[in-house]
């Protein structure tokens, strides 16, 4: 049998044990092992399992392979919540490749049959560990929401964007961020001068005191910055 492999990651750079290599490794392995053929590996590095296919581009060709008659099918490695991470999401991948007439396996469990009138059971079970895989998503967000809630309560930086202007993260903790409060200095001095905010972001520009990710000030920047009392 001839398949596309597919491989996923849901964050650029992944370092868990189930990165890019190691499903490589499966895939091919599974392809030796039953003596298939693994035509090409597709691969969408940093989207999640929630995106349906037209919202990943390796998921997408290799569904236009398998309805080209290219392959015989798709392979993934693991389980199904490599394909998806949602029911309705898994649901309709396998529909796509069952109604090109292709089949899907997966490394761990082989050929996912596709559903059968005269066997429920198939499709019941088949549907509950898609509905495991999308509560084990939603019980890792939750515990990881927690936990930026805690770090922040007990005044630690929660993670939740870039730190304030003025600040920088050292190891989770806030800490101040010398070039940034000498720019906020700075600030305070020309803004008790009676400049105006459209002045002092002009004046910050020609000073070459940039903000944290570089480019020009803006009034509202200059505003909010100083609001939060520096």
């Amino acid at each position: 049998m001839k398949f596309i492999g597919y491989r996923r990651v849901s964050t650029s750079g992944q370092v868990d044990r189930y990165g890019l290599p190691a499903q490589e490794a499966d895939l091919r392995a599974y392809a030796r092992a039953g003596r298939h053929q693994l035509a090409r590996i597709e691969t969408d590095d940093a989207k999640s399992g929630t995106l349906p296919a037209d919202e990943r581009p390796g998921l997408l060709a290799a569904l236009k392979a398998v309805r080209a008659g290219e392959a015989d099918g798709l392979l993934v490695p693991g389980d199904l919540d490599r394909l998806a991470r949602e029911l309705i999401v898994q649901e309709a991948i396998l529909s796509q490749v069952w109604n090109a007439g292709g089949v899907v396996h997966a490394t761990t469990r082989g050929e996912i049959e596709p559903d059968d009138p005269d066997d429920p059971m198939r499709t019941a079970i088949r549907q509950f560990m898609g509905i495991f895989a999308e509560l084990d998503r939603a019980l890792i967000a939750k515990r990881m929401r927690n936990g930026r809630k805690a770090k922040a309560a007990a005044g630690g930086y929660a993670g939740y964007g870039s730190p304030a202007f003025g600040q920088r993260s050292d190891g989770g903790e806030l800490v101040a961020d010398e070039r940034e409060a000498a720019v906020i200095a700075r600030m305070r001095e020309l803004r008790a001068d009676g400049l105006s905010y459209e002045r002092i972001a002009a004046r910050l520009d020609a000073e070459g005191l940039r903000p944290k990710r570089g480019g020009s000030w803006h009034p509202q920047t200059v505003s909010r910055v100083l609001g939060r009392g520096g």
